[in-house]
C-alpha cells in the first residue's frame, strides 16, 4: 500500500510523511509538481534544487521507503531524477502529466478554470517510455512508469525502458478490469519466454 503525499510547503510535505509513520502503508510517494508557495508558486519538482530539498527534508522524517514521483514538465529529467536519488529518494515514479490546455470556441475561454491543466492517458505514453529510459540509464534506486499504460504490451514495453514496475490510471475509468487484463497478459507473455519473472524485462531495451 502506497500513500501519495502533496503540499505547498517543505513543511506540509513533512507534516504528512510524520503522520504517516505510524500508519500501516508500506512507502510514501511524494508528489513534487506541486506549487511552491514560498518560492513564487513555481512547482518543487521542476529544479535540482528544489527537488533536493523537499527530498532530504522529508526523508528524515519519514521512517517508511520514500518513493519520488517525477513531472514530466523540465528540461532534464535525467538530472532531476538524480537530484533526488542523491538527496536520499528510495525510488521513483514518473510521468506525472504533461501539461496541457483547452479552450471553448465559442465562449474562448480555457475550459479548466486554472486555464491549464494536466493531461494523461494514452496520449503521453511515448513521453513517459522515453523518460522513464533516460532515468534507468542515470538511477541506481527502483523506477516505476507510469503515463498512459493501457494494455499489458504497454505494460511490457514500459518495462522494457527500465521500470521495475508500473502504475495504471486513466485506463482504470474506460474499463475496470484493466489492471486485471494487463497482469494476465503480461502473465502469459512472460511464460512464452520462459521467465521466472516478468521484472528480467526490466532495463533489456537494445539501443541501435
Amino acid at each position: 500500500m502506497i500513500a501519495n503525499i502533496a503540499g505547498n510547503t517543505v513543511e506540509d510535505y513533512c507534516a504528512l510523511a510524520e503522520k504517516l509513520n505510524q500508519s500501516n502503508v508500506d512507502m510514501i510517494e511524494l508528489n513534487i509538481s506541486c506549487p511552491n508557495v514560498k518560492h513564487g508558486g513555481v512547482n518543487f519538482g521542476t529544479s535540482t534544487q528544489s527537488v533536493a530539498e523537499v527530498t532530504s527534508q522529508v526523508k528524515r522524517r519519514c521512517q517508511k521507503p520514500l518513493m519520488v514521483k517525477l513531472t514530466p514538465n523540465v528540461t532534464s529529467i535525467g538530472d532531476i531524477a538524480k537530484a533526488a536519488e542523491d538527496a536520499g529518494a528510495d525510488a521513483l515514479s514518473l510521468i506525472n502529466t504533461l501539461t496541457g490546455m483547452r479552450v471553448d470556441i465559442n465562449t474562448r475561454r480555457p475550459m479548466l478554470r486554472n486555464n491549464t491543466g494536466g493531461l494523461s492517458g494514452p496520449a503521453i505514453f511515448p513521453v513517459a517510455v522515453r523518460m522513464v529510459h533516460e532515468v534507468y540509464k542515470r538511477v541506481k534506486i527502483p523506477v516505476i512508469g507510469m503515463g498512459g499504460i493501457s494494455t499489458w504490451e504497454d505494460a511490457t514495453e514500459m518495462m522494457i525502458a527500465g521500470a521495475c514496475a508500473v502504475q495504471v490510471g486513466t485506463a482504470n475509468f474506460h474499463d475496470p478490469f484493466a489492471c486485471i487484463k494487463i497482469i494476465e497478459g503480461l502473465e502469459r507473455f512472460a511464460d512464452s519466454l520462459g521467465l521466472n519473472s516478468i521484472t528480467e524485462l526490466t532495463g533489456t531495451l537494445q539501443e541501435w
